[in-house]
């Protein structure tokens, strides 16, 4: 029995228990049923679910419960991305440790998300900080390491000399550690690396087999890949063998100074070289140039990203060293500068000002010659400002035998001649770089190493795997804290027996999200991955932020690819289907203090007032009346107090209200702009659907079939607007557009709503109706589709029932609407029998009321008839 009032509570709690009762979300492999596999990226255990989190696993399961009526066997799994920083960091703020912090976010997170009604196959769960999860990692890492796919290294890491401890690129500030303030300090160290590069030319290319990928983030993947066709140039020098380089009939060393270039066409044009600070031309140089030493010491402290480089100053130093040009023989000054990276190309490059914005700016600053040697449309100068248009592909100039050759002629002519004296040749080169997977951290994957003074570096063998990281230990701040574990540390090598010690770095975070969808796909197999994977994968769905698009994805498909070539599975590729769901927005309300600070005001502490346009004109705390900035629209974030909590919007409204704003409010894809008037807006409208199910409930209960034949015009009209609002709404199904899909769901209930009377036939409609608008709503609002389907007597479960389909003899009319024009200006509409002839829509035009007003009485000379749309009258 359906009661008038509308409990979403009630309904929510009954609803899930239901399907726990009945495990309705626990898969199995059934080989010859087509099989759907819909993922979300998995969350880190950060303590709350945030509206992103509700957002993108609203998606999901949307996208679950549909397949899954299309007949498909479904698979959608949770997890946790368990290890990394954000624990340590808590553990040294609350003095607990990251094991118990993330364990305690774990669960309460899990109730949330059950609370939220998702398909999901717990019996799948996993969490990356677990042994029986992580030795995988451990394991693959030794058959890499056996492939050489995985090796040792010395890296530059930024080191925090009072914590004792590494530092990544972004808790690096202005040179210092973000936590102790002290100036950070470069140091190489041993790390491994896996050669992803290997795979380079493979990733690239096989991004071109992915339609079901956003154009946006294959882009970003392929800049990332950077694969460049260009010619590797070398330099000649002589280097003194005495410090000062000034002694008489010094021949000194000599070598070949290599740079990599795109644009070997501008080769005459290079006024100086430039060198990273780590390059052993300029640590030569240093070693009698105290000044120099300084600076380089200052660009170790100095930012390593392209971002960084791209906005910071350009600095640089004169080494006092010169090169030789290739084909010139002149002799070229040879700089150190902050804009150089050791880790890119050689570590070097041939500056040409005249057509690279960065050398064009650095020769600026320090009165280096400009050559242009490009005619570009800017012309053959390059005066200040620097201008896009002077890196442009051109004709030569000023470049002697090469002149009036375009950019691939010039390009070939100057490789061929640079490779006679063996001082250039074509080559292709790759911005990616090998991934660099130590972390001088705690909370990881501890890496499956044994230092032994005899024996060296030995991998762990395989039948003591997992290597266990205890959980119990408390970061304090002060370096790695396995340092200072003897139980952990100390341990026998597995070569020659003699003591020896574990190593202590553990694995990028990266490793665990690299693969954890296979895993999803074998819970509890005694192997990585076992035949049950084959059935699962590839991931058919795959859901998350586009903040992944580049690194993440990438990992992912490099560590599927290795998978591949151990033989451990048949895909080549993790995710057929990708959707980067947008970011959650809300409003942004803030003062600012005398001395700067910045205090911000969440949207339910401050009244706003706005204009006839919608424009925020005045904004005022609750608390003291007093005025608030407004920041406009931004993303919903903790530290600007413009989150929204799930937690406490299902317990007010209910989470149909939360799934149904999610979807209604924006398409996936697009920002949504969270609007409390739109949640009461959603909540509205179940509680609109729910009370018309509890009035009609009796009648659709008692109701037979629909017999089309028996219809009066004003049901067959009723049943028509059904079955064209559904027809369209699949269609929005079949291409994620959730928030059509829900405006189609309100027009059936409009159309039904709008039926009279209590006869059978009536009924029928209804009946009908309902039982397609519960079906096509049920994917989107789960618990109360559900419990109106078992009450309005359609089933014992809506998700195990047929996916809705329009008739065509529902849809088929037999009256037409046509606008009417008079002059081409709307006047009047009419409804025609969709057999009529000519003559009677002409009539039936003429006819209407409206439309003779317009005419008053004036001949009609030309009658236009668009069949289907419009009849316009012209006088």
């Amino acid at each position: 029995m359906i009661t008038e009032s509308y409990n979403p509570q009630v309904i929510e709690a009954e609803a899930q228990r239901y399907w726990d009762d009945h495990r309705a979300f626990a898969v199995r492999e059934e080989p010859g049923r087509e099989k759907y596999y819909c993922l979300c990226m998995f969350p880190y255990p950060s303590g709350r679910l945030h509206m992103g989190h509700v957002r993108n696993y609203t998606i999901g399961d949307v996208i679950t419960r549909y397949q899954r009526m299309l007949g498909k066997n479904v698979l959608q799994p949770m997890g946790w991305d368990a290890f990394g920083l954000p624990a340590e960091n808590a553990a040294m703020a609350g003095g607990v440790a990251p094991a118990q912090w993330t364990y305690d976010n774990i669960a309460y997170m899990k109730k949330q998300l059950q609370s939220l009604g998702f398909a999901l196959d717990w019996d799948r769960e996993l969490a990356t900080c677990q042994p029986d999860y992580y030795r995988w990692n451990q394991w693959l890492f030794l058959r890499m390491l056996e492939q050489g796919v995985v090796y040792l290294k010395t890296g530059v890491v930024n080191w925090d000399p009072v914590d004792q401890t590494v530092l990544a690129n972004e808790q690096v500030i202005d040179g210092r550690g973000w936590r102790t303030g002290a100036l950070v300090e470069k140091r190489e160290i041993p790390m491994y690396y896996m050669a992803i590069t290997r795979y380079a030319e493979e990733l690239l290319t096989e991004l071109d087999k992915l339609p079901g990928w956003p154009e946006q983030v294959k882009l970003m993947q392929k800049n990332w890949i950077g694969k460049s066709y260009g010619v590797r140039i070398g330099f000649p020098y002589r280097l003194s063998s005495s410090p000062s380089g000034k002694e008489a009939g010094d021949e000194g060393e000599s070598g070949i100074l290599w740079v990599f270039t795109t644009r070997a066409d501008t080769l005459l044009g290079a006024t100086y070289v430039a060198v990273a600070a780590e390059h052993p031309l300029a640590l030569h140089a240093a070693q009698s140039n105290p000044e120099l030493a300084a600076f380089i010491e200052e660009c170790r402290r100095g930012g390593v990203t392209e971002a960084e480089l791209a906005t910071q100053e350009k600095k640089g130093m004169p080494t006092g060293l010169t090169v030789t040009h290739p084909l010139t023989d002149e002799s070229l000054p040879l700089w150190v500068a902050n804009y150089v990276l050791m880790g890119y190309g050689e570590g070097a490059v041939m500056a040409v000002p005249a057509h690279d914005e960065r050398d064009f700016a650095f020769a600026h600053q320090f009165g280096l010659p400009i050559k242009p040697v490009i005619h570009t449309s800017a012309g053959a100068e390059t005066p200040e400002p620097w201008r896009d248009a002077y890196a442009e592909h051109g004709v030569c100039i000023n470049s002697g035998k090469y002149d009036g050759l375009v950019f691939d002629e010039a390009v070939d002519a100057i490789a061929s001649d640079l490779n006679v004296f063996d001082l250039g040749e074509k080559k292709v080169t790759w911005r990616l770089r090998d991934w660099g997977i130590s972390r001088q951290r705690y909370w990881g994957t501890p890496i499956p190493i044994i230092h032994c003074a005899a024996c060296g570096a030995v991998p762990v063998p395989e039948e003591q795997l997992p290597v266990v990281l205890p959980e119990h230990l408390v970061p304090d701040g002060s370096g790695n804290p396995l340092n200072k574990y003897p139980e952990f540390l100390n341990c026998a090598c597995p070569q020659c027996g003699q003591p020896a010690r574990r190593e202590t770095d553990t694995m990028d975070t990266f490793v665990d999200s690299s693969w954890y969808f296979f895993r999803y796909g074998t819970p509890g197999a005694d192997a990585m991955v076992d035949a049950r994977a084959d059935y699962w994968m590839p991931v058919d769905q795959y859901i998350g932020g586009i903040e992944h698009a580049i690194l993440h994805l990438l990992y992912s498909r490099f560590w599927t690819k290795v998978m591949r070539d151990l033989g451990l599975t048949r895909v080549s590729e993790p995710f057929a289907n990708l959707l980067t769901q947008g970011m959650v927005l809300n409003h942004i309300f803030f003062r600012k203090g005398e001395k700067g600070g910045i205090t911000y005001y969440p949207p339910a502490d401050v009244e706003m007032s706005r204009d006839d346009q919608g424009r925020v004109t005045k904004v005022t705390a609750v608390a003291d009346g007093q005025p608030v900035e407004y920041g406009g629209i931004g993303t919903m974030s903790k530290s600007r107090k413009n989150g929204v909590d799930p937690q406490t919007l299902i317990e007010q409204y209910g989470a149909d209200t939360a799934r149904l704003f999610m979807m209604f409010a924006a398409p996936p894809e697009q920002a949504l702009e969270w609007s409390d008037t739109g949640v009461a807006g959603a909540y509205r409208f179940l509680r609109r659907l729910w009370v018309y199910a509890a009035e009609q409930q009796e009648a659709i209960r008692a109701a037979g079939v629909v017999d089309a034949v028996v219809l009066d015009e004003s049901l067959r009209t009723a049943r028509r607007e059904i079955h064209e609002a559904l027809r369209q709404a699949l269609f929005d199904f079949g291409r994620h557009q959730f928030n059509t899909v829900v405006s189609g769901g309100m027009k059936m209930l409009n159309a039904l709503a709008r039926i009279d009377g209590n006869g059978a036939v009536a009924n029928t409609v209804r009946r009908e109706g309902m039982s397609l608008l519960l079906r096509l709503l049920s994917p989107i609002v789960p618990h109360i589709t559900h419990t109106l389907w078992r009450e309005l007597g359609y089933g014992a479960d809506v998700l195990s029932a047929a996916w809705p389909k329009p008739e065509e003899t529902a849809l088929a009319r037999s009256l037409v609407s046509l606008v009417v024009q008079v002059n081409g200006k709307l006047r009047g509409q009419i409804d025609v029998p969709v057999d009529a002839d000519r003559t009677a829509i002409e009539q039936a035009a003429q006819d209407e009321p409206n439309v003779q007003r317009f005419v008053e009485g004036r001949p009609v000379r030309k009658i236009v008839i668009v069949p289907g749309k419009l009849v316009n009258l012209v006088c």
